[in-house]
């Protein structure tokens, strides 16, 4: 398949972390700064009538149409992660191969991102996951976003460590530089725990397209 210059995948410390949020204004920026995206949900649960759906909020970014970020056919009206809204709607299980075979892009992107589902280890397919999907992608990067308060440090390291050795940037969420605590973790991801850390959106889009 054709392969953005930068392929990302972008999972978080947990559902509700601001995985989408993160992601679509980092990709807005890009574009504003002349940068070819693409933003691709490969499957989507969600709360009948919810709105805007993940896949609505990454388009908007984007300036894709909504199908081609996340394909119909892998939207799922029930608030269970993904394999299991399909179960309990009656339609056919899918495997991780499946989503990876629909994983499709315009020539000359230059940063792709993909976006998983909750956490590293929410069940995304039958067979798998979001550590299941980046082993079968292969992306140049693995952004975990997580919430800047207490708890970041712990949240963080788990969920960043199913994907060693891949490269992995941490995202903090609701960063505030005056919020003590906030500072604290961020010091300490960055130099006990050796991460790589952004605070913004800015900041990741620097780092994906200097």
């Amino acid at each position: 398949m054709t392969r953005p210059r930068v392929l990302v995948v972008v999972s978080g410390t947990g559902t509700g972390v601001g995985k989408t949020w993160f992601s679509a204004v980092t990709l807005g920026l890009l574009r504003s700064r002349g940068v070819s995206v693409a933003a691709r949900k490969p499957v989507q649960s969600f709360e009948p009538g919810e709105h805007p759906l993940d896949a609505e909020v990454l388009a908007a970014a984007t300036g894709e149409a909504v199908d081609e970020v996340c394909p119909p056919h892998r939207a799922y009206e029930r608030a269970l992660a993904p394999p299991m809204a399909a179960e309990a709607l009656g339609r056919p299980a899918f495997r991780i191969a499946d989503l990876v075979s629909e994983l499709t892009w315009p020539d000359g992107v230059s940063v792709g991102v993909v976006e998983g589902a909750g956490g590293p280890r929410s069940p995304l397919a039958a067979d798998g996951d979001t550590v299941d999907l980046v082993a079968a992608i292969q992306p140049d990067f693995v952004v975990i976003v997580s919430d800047a308060e207490l708890g970041a440090i712990n949240a963080s390291r788990v969920n960043a460590a199913p994907f060693a050795p891949r490269r992995v940037l941490v995202a903090l969420n609701r960063f505030d530089e005056h919020n003590d605590v906030h500072r604290r973790n961020l010091h300490w991801l960055r130099l006990r725990a050796d991460f790589d850390v952004v605070t913004s959106p800015t900041a990741l889009a620097d780092h994906l397209a200097p």
